[in-house]
């Protein structure tokens, strides 16, 4: 496969205290002044002149046609890194060379001018790509149906909000033609419909058209749903570049790996919400199997070992727990609500073992919410989350392997009969 981008020692370097743009004389005359006052230079000024590694020797290779993400936390280079992928910022050191015309959308209203109609706006940014009017022509129908600005094309795109602003803008980027796109986080800023919208068409780009995408992100169930490969950034250092399941993995439990089973995880100090009627102190977990080492697996067993300290004495409708995938997005509930058998507590310290028959989870790592209450809304305890489990891959008898999360989070057990 064609080599789309080549990055071999990337560095870029800022200069704090510094704008990086071009000085007014009045900031210059001052500049020069601070130089020669009696006794020297003044040392309060140090810190203007430390200087910081944003990116610091990053080399990659992505190929024609792929969907790469980039993540990391806050400062750890990925904006930094596609802008000087966009040419917007020249590196300090090393190079990246990428093949074709390179479409960016770093941040909302990025490339367009103000005083422009979004009409000319297009037809600016296609001229900046380097296409003919004609190219231009024949794509202007498609770029302003998917913005759904056409009531307002003739307006300055000064007057606009966010949310024109980001359709004209990624419609602009996604249909010029590019044979690479660069997104940055701005779909954050549309509504979960145009943002679905958007996904769809970063997948069309790379599966039909075979253009490249590279998206930088937060949200891993985005990531996960595009790439196939992903960029983890450190420091402003390459970490890892690989597929995106394993990078998502290595980013999201970078705090340490979940709690195995049968430890005691000590939850009285976690972060919660409730009245405090009755409390979580700690819980432990097991498969169910003999060997407490053995850790769940989708269809397999689960026992939740709980400590609750009660005020006084009561029963209980609702008192469960919820795994979540590490995105957020709640999967499977495991209630005693639902069975009808209220939990009767002493006042004081209450040792409970809550059992799952089957977790229904596909391997991965989930976070688990402790959750005890009545069935009015009103919560005694809720640690969101206490602790992460991690489900595995295991052989279960009658049943096979366990298959893994490319479709999916949660599984199930079926049954096929034929007449």
């Amino acid at each position: 496969m064609a080599i789309a981008i080549r990055a071999e020692g990337l560095g870029k370097q800022y200069q704090l205290g510094s704008s990086g743009g071009y000085q007014t004389l009045r900031e210059a005359i001052a500049s020069a002044a601070g130089r020669i006052r009696p006794g020297g230079p003044d040392r309060s000024s140090d810190r203007s002149r430390e200087r910081l590694w944003a990116l610091r020797d990053v080399s990659f290779d992505i190929e024609q046609g792929e969907v790469v993400g980039i993540i990391g936390a806050n400062g750890a280079g990925k904006s930094t890194l596609l802008k000087v992928l966009s040419r917007i910022t020249e590196p300090t050191t090393g190079s990246a060379r990428i093949i074709g015309r390179v479409g960016s959308l770093l941040e909302v209203g990025t490339g367009f001018h103000p005083e422009l109609t979004g009409r000319e706006n297009i037809q600016l940014n296609g001229a900046i790509l380097g296409m003919r009017r004609s190219e231009i022509a024949r794509r202007f129908d498609e770029i302003v149906d998917f913005a759904e600005v056409e009531r307002f094309l003739d307006t300055a795109v000064k007057h606009y909000s966010d949310g024109m602003y980001l359709r004209l803008a990624f419609a602009v980027a996604a249909h010029l033609v590019p044979e690479v796109l660069l997104v940055d986080e701005v779909l954050a800023v549309g509504d979960a419909r145009f943002q679905r919208k958007c996904l769809g068409k970063m997948a069309d780009i790379a599966d039909r058209e075979g253009r490249t995408v590279i998206v930088v992100g937060h949200n891993m169930g985005i990531i996960q749903r595009l790439c196939q490969r992903s960029l983890l950034m450190e420091g402003g250092r390459l970490a890892a570049f690989d597929a995106t399941a394993a990078i998502v993995l290595r980013y999201l439990t970078a705090d340490g790996p979940p709690v195995g089973p049968d430890q005691v995880i000590d939850v009285s100090a976690a972060p919660r919400r409730g009245t405090g009627e009755a409390r979580f102190l700690s819980v432990r977990y097991s498969s169910g199997k003999a060997a407490a080492a053995f850790q769940p697996y989708p269809d397999g067993p689960l026992a939740l070992t709980m400590e609750i300290e009660a005020r006084e004495r009561r029963s209980v409708p609702s008192f469960g727990v919820v795994f979540a995938d590490r995105n957020g997005t709640k999967l499977v509930k495991a209630d005693i609500l639902a069975t009808g058998v209220e939990l009767e507590l002493e006042p004081g310290r209450n040792t409970v073992t809550l059992s799952i028959a089957e977790v229904h989870l596909n391997p991965g790592v989930y976070d688990v919410t402790l959750w005890i209450g009545d069935t009015v809304g009103i919560g005694y305890d809720l640690v969101e989350p206490a602790f992460q489990i991690d489900v595995v891959a295991q052989e279960v008898p009658g049943f096979g392997v366990t298959s893994g999360t490319e479709y999916g989070s949660v599984t199930c057990r079926v049954s096929v009969e034929r007449r």
